[in-house]
Formats: C-alpha cells, structure tokens, sequence
C-alpha cells in the first residue's frame, strides 16, 4: 500500500490533487483509516493515478477523464481512443480560437501604440527626495522585478511621479510590491520612468546618506544625483502594467503577526510541493496558512481540510517579510484565490501582494 505522500511523489499528482480526485469520486483509494482519515492507495492504482495525471496536464475535461479511466480498466480501447481524439479535435478548435482573438488584439494594441507615439513628449521633471526614504521604498519592491526575459515590461522598477508623491512599483506577476515617499520640487502632473534594474541597483548605491538627492526624468532618460556622484541611463521603452487596477481588493480579514516568529514559524513549518506545470518549470515549496478563531497565524500541515486556507510560494512570503522590514507586520487575507497583502502597521502606502496557488483543481 502506498501512503498519500508516496502517490502523490510517485505519480506526478500532487496530495491536493489526489484528494480532490477521491472526493469526486474520480481515483478513490483502497483504504481510509478510520481513525486518521488517513488515505492509502493499493499498487496497481499507481498505474491508474499516472494516466490521470496525463489526462490532466492535456486539459481533459473531469467527466471525459472519467470515462477514459474506466475504459482503461475495462480494455475498452475503442471507447478510450475515441475519448482521445475527440478531446484533441477540441483542443485544435480552441487554439483556433484563440488565434483569432489574439490577432485582433494585435491590430489593437497597433493601433494603442501608433496613438501613443504622436503624443506630445512629456517636459522634463526635476525633483528633490530624501535619500533615505527612497533607499527604503527601493528596498521594499526591488524582491517583485521581475527576471523573465520573455516579460521585459517587468524588467525594471516604475518611478510613478505625481504631485509630491514618488511610488515605486515592481512585479513578476506572481507578486507585486509597492512603495510611497514624498518629493518636493515638482507639483506637476503625473509622469513615469520604468527604471531597468542595474541602474535602480546603482541608484540604491549611492543613497548612503540622510541628506536629499536630486531625480530628473527627461524623455527616455532618468539620472539620480547624489552630491558629486550620479547615477544614470534609458528608460525601459515599455509600458509598465496599471497597478493602481491591481491593489483594489476586497477588504480581508487582517492578522498581524510577529516578523520573527512567523519568519521562524515558515522556514521550519511543513511545506508542499506544487505541481510542475510545463517542461522546464521547477515545483515550489508552498506554505499553507490559516488564521484560526484567536486570529492567529498558523502554518498548516498535510491535513484534509483546505477550506479557507490559502497557500503561497513560501520564497516570496520570506521575501516579502524581509521587504515588511518592521518587527511586527500585518497580513490581510481575503478569499483563498485572492492575493495575500502584506502590509506595515504604520505605513498603509508600502505593501507587498503575494498571489496565491490552487490546492484543489
């Protein structure tokens, strides 16, 4: 008999997944200890468990798996090849599908982008910040940027200037991190500078000091002055995403806990691993969190019942903690497939937004 965790590692199903297969009645298994509800699954099930993990990775809708599961048992190999194809032809129409509308995109986002062009070049802005308040708004995003080359856009941090207000922004789509300081010397409208990362990474360099440093954005170009030092270069020429769109969540239930505790409470607590999505992609280490009735914190095990918890990357919550950079922070839960924020008691305007990861299909 092999234990859960044991068919989960051997068939390429992850234990969420296998316990959301027994409860639909798709892959049962052989014995459940009725003390423990612990689930065990006989050898020959194995071979069963890693058909439907192929199954499920081409997309096969639950109830057409069904069928093919129970043909495969019963050597019923016309019924299965028919399965089969049909689910192909349907793949094939959808990617037709999809064709189509991403063409249509294209021509629109030609058109965005021809509209774009003939606007007029925005003056250039000089503005003064405090060195130590942007060192700290750099440090509590620079862990979101993003490092897939296939993503550019998200290559760098977004300087956004509006009013005497700085925020700086950086995601990788599966996090998101903002920060806020004040500026004087500018007052004007709204102006941006996607800032690629090594030159953010020499700014961050040169803000050593308590003193106030000089930014100026001119066309594709942006310089930090810092006394006699200066740290300069182009713009990324993309368009960073609407992240303003993306921090208006529901309000959750908030939690604050103690930094080191819970950061304790992580690196030592149970993990899971998630599923390998495609060729080439690693699993991650999930932590899967919970706020019991006292309004704690905890960090779950491999238990049953997944209701109303939410799992994230485990790396990026310890990133985000260090980014929190606070003794006590405060976690917001709302819905488990809402993003989990991680925000500062004493300072709304910087947080991080982790996004979560599925335990059931």
């Amino acid at each position: 008999m092999r234990s859960i965790g044991e068919m989960a590692r051997d068939s390429g199903l992850g234990v969420s997944a296998l316990r959301f297969y027994d409860r639909a009645g798709v892959l049962v298994p052989a014995w459940v200890d009725p003390a423990s509800g612990y689930r065990w699954y006989a050898p020959e099930q194995l071979d069963e468990a890693r058909l439907l993990a192929r199954l499920r990775r081409a997309g096969m809708p639950l109830a057409d798996i069904r069928l093919v599961l129970a043909g495969w048992s019963g050597a019923d190999t016309d019924l299965v090849r028919g399965l089969l194809e049909a689910h192909l032809r349907r793949l094939a129409r959808g990617l037709a599908d999809a064709r189509g509308e991403f063409s249509t995109l294209r021509a629109l986002l030609d058109q965005r982008e021809n509209i774009m062009t003939t606007a007029a070049h925005t003056p250039p802005v000089r503005l003064s910040v405090s060195a130590t308040g942007l060192a700290a708004a750099l440090d509590a995003v620079r862990f979101a940027v993003s490092a897939d080359p296939g993503l550019p856009m998200l290559g760098g941090v977004l300087f956004d200037v509006e009013g005497d207000t700085l925020h700086l922004v950086a995601t990788d789509r599966y996090r998101l991190a903002v920060a806020r300081t004040d500026t004087a010397g500018h007052g004007g409208p709204r102006v941006q500078a996607l800032v690629p990362v090594p030159l953010a990474d020499a700014m961050r360099a040169l803000l050593g000091g308590d003193q106030r440093v000089g930014l100026a954005v001119d066309g594709d170009r942006v310089t930090l002055e810092a006394g006699d030092r200066q740290a300069a270069g182009r713009c990324l020429a993309h368009d960073f995403p609407d992240y303003r769109r993306l921090v208006h969540l529901p309000s959750g239930r908030r939690t604050p806990v103690d930094t080191a505790a819970f950061r304790e409470a992580l690196e030592t607590g149970p993990v899971r691993a998630s599923e390998v999505r495609g060729p080439g992609e690693a699993s991650q280490d999930l932590s899967v969190l919970a706020v019991t009735d006292d309004g704690t914190v905890t960090v779950c095990g491999d238990g049953d019942d997944d209701r109303d918890r939410v799992a994230v990357d485990r790396a990026f919550l310890l990133d985000a903690l260090t980014a929190g950079d606070r003794d006590r922070l405060v976690l917001e839960f709302g819905a488990p497939t809402a993003p989990v924020a991680i925000r500062r008691p004493d300072d709304e305007s910087t947080f991080s937004l982790l996004m979560p990861v599925r335990l059931d299909d």
